[in-house]
């Protein structure tokens, strides 16, 4: 919130030349550092996140990956950096791909676009909303944002109610794992689906933001950046509503725009 620090261990302190003037003094950048995700003791993945919310991160990876997560805890053997998920039942070949994940992108690392066409229904939810109420989401996001404020340099998700509520953000060097972090909080906060809310991101509309937004079942999801083709062919297939470059009281809706009334 306004004002608000960022947790201590969400950035690191640096030393830097200030120029012109060549003044050295110490600035914070944004934390990162690597998280490895187990199931059943075996590592399934590694991303590059900042850390904080470390479950939430693993639990909303797993879910929006269709592996149905129900718990993550710290390993049994206190490894740094690594969380211990707990699942039921699913096809363990799903996970057999043992796939890297770098923070600017979560597709990076998986070999075909096959591997992470996870399946998720169309959404069904009948929600609509002001196109004010939407355009006015990055605004309260950006508010929201100790870390960035502290950094420039953290991407960040927030989960709304219908009524332009805050319900969640999350910030993280990775704006997949932000989204991450957010539904693995709904997770736990029982609000899955998210057939009544809205999910708003800093930057730009990827493919696989699309994917999460539609795995956790949310109608509505924006950005203050420019969507990529396959995230509006996603988007559309999953009757997803799309919002992209919102900002300035603007917004450009690119599929199921019936949701968003002028």
């Amino acid at each position: 919130m306004p004002g608000e620090e960022p947790p201590p261990y969400a950035t690191v302190a640096v030393e830097v030349v200030r120029q012109p003037g060549g003044a050295v003094e110490r600035d914070r950048v944004a934390a990162e550092e690597p998280l490895e995700i187990r199931l059943g003791g075996r590592p399934i993945a590694v991303t590059m996140r900042t850390p904080g919310h470390d479950e939430e991160l693993a639990l909303g990876f797993c879910l929006t990956e269709g592996i149905p997560a129900t718990a993550a805890a710290p390993p049994v053997d206190l490894a740094a950096n690594a969380v211990e998920v707990e699942a039921g039942a699913f096809d363990p070949e799903r996970v057999q791909r043992n796939f890297y994940t770098s923070s600017s992108c979560g597709v990076c690392g998986k070999g075909a676009l096959e591997a992470v066409a996870v399946a998720a229904p169309g959404i069904e939810s009948d929600l609509t909303v002001a196109a004010a109420l939407v355009a006015g989401l990055p605004e309260r996001l950006r508010a929201a944002q100790p870390g960035f404020a502290a950094t420039g340099g953290l991407h960040a998700t927030g989960l709304f109610a219908e009524d332009g509520e805050l319900l969640c953000l999350r910030e993280d060097v990775g704006r997949h794992n932000a989204l991450d972090k957010t539904v693995g909080w709904a997770f736990g906060a029982g609000l899955l689906p998210l057939s009544r809310s809205l999910l708003c991101v800093s930057g730009r509309l990827s493919f696989e933001l699309v994917q999460k937004a539609a795995v956790a079942g949310c109608p509505i999801l924006a950005g203050v950046g420019a969507p990529s083709s396959l995230a509006v062919e996603l988007a559309a297939d999953r009757r997803l509503t799309l919002c992209g470059f919102v900002r300035d009281g603007h917004l450009t809706v690119y599929s199921e725009s019936w949701r968003i009334q002028g």
